[in-house]
């Protein structure tokens, strides 16, 4: 089993040369390299440029390099992707996905362009048209041409369109954030979730990391360094869940329980499935390790 860990998702403005270069020393499992929301209209261009030149340049390690390109309804995406797909990020993040044919409207681009189809595509899930259609979305993942890798929340801009209230626990979003997760989990994707906005909160930070780790997702993204540590935290496997794993998975390997469906196992009935669940608690830990 391959996991890629992907626990915290900082994104860092495409404007700002100095925040690229420190990107390189944080121990995020992935950067966002921001040309959109972090990046004033007159700053555009320049803010291209040096994405572009620092993802050719390298220096990021482990680190997954993602590329968010301005919006198909702004003038300036076409430059976005063109200068992303040739700087050969692990992904490129389009904003505010509705509906499947804006995917494919970037495949069909990227294929004009002979872009390296290693470079995958997130789809930014930020509107209520979205949410709406998560399950179409999601299904365009079937044709690999749409090169659809998962889904990154946009829980400010959902609130926003909305007009629900950011509260503690989200209750509002609730609904909106387990269809996302569902549908990216029907189709084999990975999904992040949104940002937590107050920097100086790291104990309502954690509370919504842990939230959202139960809720089933695999990471957050994130506005600050601060913010990586207790992400990680969050979303890594403790020691206990790791052993407990490890000893499930060797119970179902002895040579007894090989054809069983169900075993008890320290007072407990444990079924096949749980064997799956643990071996990915476990690679997920291996990964994290190999860090």
């Amino acid at each position: 089993m391959t996991i890629r860990p992907r626990r915290s998702v900082l994104y860092m403005p495409g404007s700002n040369a100095r925040a690229l270069e420190k990107a390189k020393t944080l121990p995020a499992d992935a950067l966002i390299l921001d040309l959109e929301d972090a990046v004033a209209p007159d700053a555009k261009d320049t803010a291209r440029n040096q994405v572009a030149e620092a993802v050719r340049a390298g220096g990021y390690g482990h680190r997954e390099i993602i590329i968010r390109i301005n919006g198909l309804d702004t003038p300036w995406w076409i430059d976005d992707l063109e200068a992303a797909a040739r700087a050969k990020p692990d992904g490129i993040l389009l904003p505010k996905v509705s509906t499947p044919d804006h995917l494919m409207g970037i495949a069909d681009r990227l294929g004009d362009i002979g872009a390296e189809h290693s470079i995958r595509v997130w789809a930014m899930m930020e509107t209520p048209l979205a949410i709406l259609n998560a399950r179409d979305i999601a299904a365009a993942a079937r044709d690999a041409e749409t090169r659809l890798a998962g889904f990154v929340l946009g829980t400010n801009d959902l609130a926003k369109e909305t007009r629900a209230r950011i509260v503690p626990g989200r209750a509002p979003m609730l609904p909106w954030l387990m269809t996302a997760v569902a549908a990216a989990r029907a189709f084999g994707l990975d999904v992040i979730d949104g940002v937590f906005s107050d920097i100086n909160d790291a104990e309502g930070l954690a509370r919504e990391c842990a939230a959202a780790r139960d809720m089933g997702f695999d990471g957050k993204t994130l506005i600050h360094p601060n913010q990586i540590a207790p992400c990680n935290a969050a979303f890594s496997p403790g020691a206990a869940e790791v052993e407990q794993a490890a000893a499930i998975i060797a119970a179902f390997d002895r040579p007894e329980n090989k054809g069983k469906g169900a075993i008890q196992l320290d007072g407990r009935m444990v079924e096949r499935m749980h064997a799956e669940m643990a071996r990915r608690t476990v690679a997920v830990a291996q990964a994290i390790a190999g860090r």
